[in-house]
């Protein structure tokens, strides 16, 4: 049984445009309101984490910084929370995961909505992760 880590270490976090980009034009997607989420499976691991996180919350919709921050830090802490069951039920055969979590709704959340949507879309995933790709 490995240390339940609650933390979100800074290898844990998807930076690299070219990675972004790629998810973007081949990586599946699917929904979980008010979440959605774009992931794809790395060939080339960067780093030790199994999983590496983006989110965004579109401007669009919320024209004050201060909201999209708001979105963000609930968003981040549900799934810190969440991390350490997700990776327990991650495949061993999975390299490395990118997944990009982008809000969808057009109303402020508050904690209990995200932290539901954060369970069910990390449980969807990781059942997704589990059958092998077409």
């Amino acid at each position: 049984m490995t240390k339940l880590s609650f933390s979100f270490r800074k290898e844990e976090r998807l930076k690299s445009r070219k990675t972004i980009d790629k998810l973007f034009k081949s990586g599946q997607s699917f929904g979980q309101f008010p979440l959605r989420v774009v992931w794809m499976e790395l060939e080339n691991p960067m780093g030790e984490s199994p999983v590496q996180f983006a989110l965004t919350v579109p401007k669009k919709k919320f024209k004050r910084a201060s909201d999209r921050n708001r979105i963000r830090r609930l968003i981040r802490e549900a799934y810190r929370l969440q991390k350490p069951y997700f990776y327990d039920h991650l495949p061993d055969q999975l390299e490395q995961l990118a997944m990009m979590v982008i809000y969808t709704s057009k109303e402020m959340p508050d904690y209990e909505t995200v932290e539901a949507a954060m369970k069910q879309l990390l449980r969807r995933l990781s059942k997704k992760c589990r059958r092998p790709l077409q």
